[in-house]
């Protein structure tokens, strides 16, 4: 009883100020790590980060100050932590290698919240498909085709492409070619489009709208028409311009040619 007795007293005086330090290790590292996570939230709150973003730094703030404080109370236990850690990194590589595709995507989807190269509503046209953004997540964006397709792509396909933002700008430019007859008057037709442009309310006066010859093509005299519209009206401008540059031409007069083809026959000898 005695040898029993005195081996618990010599334990509890090893082991017992060890265990308390553990302890007092892994309570402040989890009250460190709580102020950090606070911290992190209050400071990206202030700016207009996506909410998912400043959940994930902070939580990884929080996360890797317990990892410190555990491998601090392991250490404290007299266990080799280098050992361990490398365990740990080589554990993580291997899981890394076979989740990079998954890695891939979330480290794209960050980069997309942090950088924001589009929001929600926008429409984009990322990795060959164009539709309006209806969700971005950590490792895939959804988006909604104008004819109501509902598309999920990748973040790892979106960020590695060209990103093409029709609603960056409050303004677009309204591109279109315009072909009329070798016999039309061109001051006549350019005048026409010109007043079409003018009361339409919705075209901005600056920049000024643009009508000039671009090409003399096989069948038609070609001109270019660029009005410029804020972004919401873009397509109603155009096909209303469209539709009414056909009416006024036909009322004054102005052809729209279609492909033609002369063909010569030589005459036959007797």
């Amino acid at each position: 009883m005695d040898n029993a007795v005195e081996n618990l007293v010599t334990f509890a005086t090893t082991y017992g100020l060890k265990v308390i330090g553990a302890i007092v290790v892994l309570i402040l590292g989890r009250i460190v790590a709580g102020m950090i996570r606070k911290g992190i939230r209050r400071a990206l709150g202030r700016t207009d980060m996506d909410a998912a973003v400043v959940s994930f730094v902070s939580s990884l703030g929080y996360y890797l100050v317990i990892v410190v404080a555990v491998l601090a109370a392991l250490k404290n236990f007299g266990i080799e932590t280098a050992s361990l850690i490398a365990v740990l990194g080589a554990a993580g590589f291997a899981v890394g290698f076979a989740l990079q595709g998954s890695l891939a995507n979330f480290a794209a989807g960050v980069l997309l919240l942090v950088f924001r190269p589009y929001k929600i509503g926008d429409f984009v046209e990322v990795g060959g498909v164009a539709g309006a953004v209806r969700e971005m997540g950590m490792f895939s964006t959804i988006l909604t085709t104008p004819d109501n397709v509902r598309v999920i792509m990748p973040n790892g396909k979106i960020f590695g492409d060209t990103i093409r933002n029709y609603a960056g700008e409050e303004t677009r430019r309204v591109d279109m070619v315009i072909g009329i007859g070798y016999t039309s008057s061109i001051p006549k037709a350019t005048q026409i489009m010109l007043d079409l442009m003018q009361v339409d309310s919705r075209v901005l006066r600056d920049p000024e709208p643009v009508v000039a010859v671009a090409e003399l093509a096989d069948s038609s005299v070609n001109l270019v028409v660029r009005p410029w519209v804020k972004k919401e009206d873009y397509w109603a401008v155009k096909f209303d311009l469209i539709r009414k540059i056909k009416e006024q031409f036909d009322a004054n007069g102005i052809e729209i040619p279609f492909p033609q083809r002369v063909i010569h026959q030589a005459a036959a000898v007797s």
